[in-house]
């Protein structure tokens, strides 16, 4: 049985509903979806009429100018996504987690993990977030990247939180450090 997705950012039924309507008409408008990714940066999301669409379809609250640039990533990085898991597995987890049965290692490594977390910028977290969506074969459940992109970008242009389990980088480093596979007393993988 799935565990319930608590959502930080995607509260609202109807916002979760119309991403992933948004992502399934996707499959039709393959012209918007090609669009959406040649972006090499946020800022040329916005300047396409895919985005628009994508932002006709949203509440109205994702078209604010302080939410734009998190909105023009949330659409770029669905583009990728080329086959939704409603599997209960976070974006972080099923980057952790191996790409065949038996096999030890994590789609993405620890390394550039660690480099994804640590983005120092909007373009530098989008550049390095569209690698992990290709990383996981353009597999990823469509709403926990979402709110996982809302909650970097809340969190890069804000105070951080002063409780350390609510902070975006403890978040995903638990998620992935528990989904790796597990390593035995001599260091090697198990």
């Amino acid at each position: 049985m799935q565990q319930a997705q608590h959502y930080r950012f995607l509260k609202d039924a109807e916002t979760r509903d119309s991403l992933k309507a948004w992502w399934n008409s996707l499959k039709q408008k393959r012209g918007d979806r090609a669009r959406l990714r040649r972006a090499e940066r946020p800022e040329d999301v916005l300047l396409t009429e895919a985005f628009f669409n994508f932002l006709q379809q949203m509440p109205e609250s994702w078209a604010k100018p302080e939410e734009l640039l998190s909105s023009a990533i949330v659409a770029a990085a669905l583009s990728h996504v080329k086959e939704p898991q409603d599997d209960g597995k976070n974006f972080i987890t099923r980057l952790a987690s191996p790409k065949r049965a038996g096999d030890k290692t994590p789609r993405m490594s620890e390394l550039r993990f660690q480099r994804l977390q640590k983005s120092h910028s909007p373009e530098e977290f989008f550049i390095r977030l569209q690698r992990a969506i290709r990383l996981s074969e353009g597999k990823a459940d469509v709403l926990s990247l979402s709110e996982s992109i809302l909650h970097w970008m809340s969190a890069f242009n804000s105070i951080p939180e002063r409780e350390p389990q609510k902070r975006l980088a403890v978040i995903w480093a638990i998620d992935y450090y528990t989904a790796l596979p597990k390593q035995n007393k001599k260091g090697e993988k198990s």
